[in-house]
Order: structure tokens, then C-alpha cells, then sequence
């Protein structure tokens, strides 16, 4: 594998998580010419911290936090991503959290980045991933009655029975939705 190169951006945020936790065991990659980390979900609060404060980081903005299921593909079934934009800095960094599906549980970052409340609450309605600390965990996108959480790998295609008694449109059947535009489109 080639060794990976690193910016002077991308040693200095490397650089600010080592010095303050220098026994962190950390996975980093770059894909697609962008920096990420793997740490310990345990480490996840402290990491993103320092991530935030530090001046040679300065991750203010939280872009985004989702969840991956890699049911029967790793050891450890879920992963939670959280996409880290510096706008001062002008730099992006992916810090990533594998879990375990015995102990499916991550501690929230909506103390350091607001924008993480509604992103926790995606990630625990879809992906069943408790987010212990947040401060109004409930689903967000499907009904509080809802069974079950879509994105997970296992759940069924065709859903739980909710679909049932949908009406049934043959193609042939349907109307467009719109009209064609360009001279020899047609359905």
C-alpha cells in the first residue's frame, strides 16, 4: 500500500489530536483526497472537543453526521461518520466511530455543534443507534409508532406491512408528471 502524504493542513490536525492524546490509536486514510480518522467511540466526545478548540483545527461547523450498516461485511456492524467543515480554515475532515451491534450506542456531540441535534435523531430513527446525552432523542422522520429502523441492512425491502394497502398503478398507466420539453422526447 503506498504511504499516504499529507498536507501541512492535514499533519497540523493530525498534529492537535496527537499531542493532546498521544496514546489514541487512531485508523487515518485519505479517500478521494480527503482526511480521515478512525477512533474509539469511547474517544469520540474529547476528539471532537479539541477538533472544535484547537487553533490549528478549528472544525466549527458540524456539515454532517450519518450512519453505515455493514451487516455480514465487518466485525463490528455499524459505523457513525461525522463530516467536519472548518469555515476559517477551509478544511474538511471525516471522523468516523465503528460500533459493535451488542452495544449500539454513541455519545452525542449536539454540546459542541448544535447542528448535530437533528442529525442524532436521523441516525437513531433510522439505524436504531442510541445517542446517549442528547437532549430530545425521538424520531424525526418517521411515526413515533413506527417499527423498526429502514436503514438497517436486515430490514425488509418491502417494508413491515405498511405498504399492504397501497393501490397498485400499472406503468402503462400512469400519467407523466410533466410534459415533454425537448422536440422528439416522448414517453
Amino acid at each position: 500500500m503506498d504511504e499516504l502524504r499529507f498536507t501541512q493542513e492535514e499533519q497540523a490536525i493530525l498534529g492537535a489530536v496527537r499531542d493532546r492524546f498521544p496514546d489514541l490509536a487512531m485508523e487515518i486514510r485519505k479517500t478521494c483526497g480527503q482526511l480521515s480518522i478512525l477512533v474509539d467511540k469511547k474517544m469520540i466526545l474529547p476528539v471532537c472537543k479539541v477538533l472544535k478548540e484547537h487553533p490549528a483545527t478549528l472544525f466549527d461547523y458540524l456539515a454532517d453526521l450519518c450512519g453505515v450498516d455493514f451487516l455480514g461485511k465487518r466485525e463490528k456492524r455499524f459505523q457513525v461518520v461525522y463530516n467536519l467543515y472548518s469555515i476559517q480554515r477551509n478544511h474538511r475532515l471525516r471522523v468516523k466511530v465503528d460500533i459493535d451491534e451488542a452495544d449500539v450506542y454513541v455519545d452525542s456531540v449536539s454540546g459542541i455543534w448544535k447542528t448535530a441535534n437533528w442529525h442524532e435523531r436521523e441516525l437513531y430513527d433510522m439505524f436504531g443507534i442510541e445517542v446517549r446525552g442528547h437532549p430530545d432523542l425521538r424520531r424525526i422522520l418517521m411515526p413515533d409508532e413506527w417499527e423498526g429502523h429502514p436503514l438497517r441492512k436486515d430490514y425488509p425491502l418491502q417494508g413491515k406491512g405498511q405498504r399492504d394497502d397501497f393501490s397498485f398503478v400499472p406503468k402503462e398507466d400512469r400519467q407523466p408528471t410533466r410534459t415533454p420539453r425537448v422536440r422528439g422526447e416522448s414517453w
